[in-house]
């Protein structure tokens, strides 16, 4: 558990301050979401997306396609799926951290994909025209590509942050993840099937639906933790309720 074996008098000033950064950042997704979601339902022109498009054209070279199909694959439904269904396994059935690990990573996955079918057809955003030969089946606004590789990625990120990992290998393996993950928004925009605002809106909706998750998972875990300290007086307080599979 990230905060586990402390108390709120144990809290320094730098643990505060992330406490708050991380609200803050759940804050300012949703606002920044529903004020670009505001102005879709508006069917107002973003001047950043002609802005990108325009940017794209002329950057663009020859050879970049192989490229783009490769890591835009890495955000594609049926790689996250695979892959999160992957993963829901091994920490439901043979990594040593708690179930509540994997429960809550299955919510976070299932609930972002069932939340961005939902934002889709509540929005019926038209896909760009700039889209060349890709096309994409569903509206365009958010994007659903974005959001679940966020989600999908981010969560890994934050299973690495509380690992037992040396931190000279978490900070390169998570930027590395990060970098990746908004390379793949990235390539949304470049191939043409999405605006850069619904890149944009994929982010700050995955980011704050993630943000959601993994403080109700943390949650849980502090009262897992608790509870296992009431049942069990020689419970070694401050465990870390990770390694448990209660």
């Amino acid at each position: 558990m990230l905060f586990s074996g402390t108390k709120l008098s144990d809290l320094s000033a730098t643990s505060i301050l992330l406490i708050l950064i991380g609200f803050l950042s759940l804050g300012a997704s949703i606002y920044y979401f529903m004020d670009l979601a505001a102005g879709v339902l508006a069917d107002q022109k973003f001047a950043i997306d002609q802005a990108a498009f325009d940017f794209v054209k002329a950057t663009s070279f020859q050879g970049i396609d192989p490229i783009l199909k490769v890591v835009t694959q890495a955000g594609s439904v049926i790689l996250i799926t695979v892959a999160s269904l992957a993963l829901a396994v091994y920490l439901l059935f043979f990594s040593k951290m708690s179930r509540w690990v994997g429960i809550y990573f299955i919510v976070s996955m299932a609930g972002i994909s069932s939340l961005t079918a939902l934002l889709k057809s509540q929005f019926g955003r038209k896909r760009p025209e700039f889209m060349g030969e890709y096309h994409g089946a569903t509206s365009s606004f958010p994007s659903g590509h974005s959001a679940g590789a966020l989600v999908f990625y981010a969560f890994i990120i934050y299973l690495v942050a509380i690992s037992h990992l040396d931190k000279k290998w978490k900070w390169p393996i998570n930027i590395f993840i990060a970098v990746l993950t908004l390379i793949i928004g990235i390539t949304r925009v470049y191939m043409g099937v999405h605006f850069f605002t619904d890149v944009a809106a994929g982010f700050l909706f995955g980011l704050a639906w993630l943000l959601i998750c993994i403080i109700a998972l943390e949650i849980t875990l502090w009262h897992q933790r608790r509870r296992q300290e009431d049942k069990n007086p020689k419970y070694e307080k401050g465990k870390n309720v990770l390694a448990t599979k209660d």
